[in-house]
């Protein structure tokens, strides 16, 4: 009967191992971060489109309101217009039979003063109609742009919708292989390496050697540092930006070397050479 196999303990790997673990993961969450840039600002495109339509249907539906008030304003005016010239012609008809004039002194300034009310009201009529034109424009140039969006909306949901179909597969797949191979890092470390991640701004937590410079902050590190990157025995990080490094080799990068200037300093010596013939001849 075969033995079965048991999980190794993440503690237990030896650094090379944790490394190579930590870099595999890196390149993982690498491709999910590339699947995101191919979607680019469309998500955000379309969250935004969908809050100016709120808006904008909020802003609709308060110019409608405003309108409804105005036109009640104005049916209550006039009905007020009617009732006064209705009064006035009842005075009118009083004053012919007042007999004497105080009587006809009151019946006139009843009549003024309706004749007055009923200017008042035509004035706040004539304020409130041109109020319901210059809303009504707005309105209409609010559902015109309304209308525009909800269209571009539609385009940027497709999209989205599309390449979200294309990469979904993908990227499912990448996510499972990450959640997979974080057990196999221990917890302590793999939540520095999140944390390392989180506050870079290339998202790489985990960088290699590169002419003897780290690759994330492209800053120069000591020669003995760099010899106990390449000997794998313990975790080193980036003195400048805080990212962990490993061994280009174990990373399986190749790493890239600065010529020497030798060839420089030939061709200054050539012409050195040939400024000396011309001023012997």
């Amino acid at each position: 009967m075969a033995r079965e196999k048991t999980k190794k303990d993440p503690a237990d790997y030896s650094v090379e191992e944790k490394l190579k673990n930590l870099y595999a993961l890196q390149s993982l969450l690498s491709e999910i971060d590339n699947i995101k840039t191919l979607r680019g600002e469309l998500p955000l495109e379309v969250q935004d489109l969908e809050d100016e339509i709120e808006g904008m249907t909020t802003r609709i539906e308060k110019i409608n309101a405003d309108i409804a008030d105005l036109k009640r304003d104005i049916n209550e005016r006039n009905a007020k217009i009617v009732e006064n010239k209705a009064s006035i012609e009842r005075f009118n008809t009083q004053m012919d039979s007042v007999r004497n004039n105080r009587e006809y002194d009151s019946l006139t300034k009843q009549v003024e003063y309706a004749e007055l009310d009923n200017q008042l009201h035509e004035k706040k009529i004539r304020e409130a109609k041109e109020l319901v034109e210059t809303k009504t424009a707005e309105m209409t140039r609010c559902n015109l742009e309304v209308n525009e969006r909800r269209v571009l909306l539609e385009t940027k949901k497709e999209e989205l919708e599309e390449i979200v179909s294309e990469t979904k597969a993908e990227e499912e797949k990448l996510r499972e292989r990450a959640k997979n191979l974080e057990l196999t890092i221990e917890p302590r470390l793999l939540n520095a390496f999140k944390r390392i991640r989180r506050n870079s701004r290339n998202g790489l937590g985990i960088v290699s050697l590169q002419r003897d410079a780290c690759l994330g902050c492209f800053n120069k590190i000591p020669p003995q540092r760099q010899l106990d990157i390449r000997s794998r025995k313990k975790i080193i990080v980036c003195e400048y930006c805080g990212r962990i490094m490993i061994d280009p080799e174990l990373a399986g990068v190749k790493e890239t070397t600065v010529q020497a200037p030798e060839k420089k300093t030939r061709k200054r010596a050539i012409r050195k050479t040939e400024k000396k013939d011309e001023s012997a001849e």
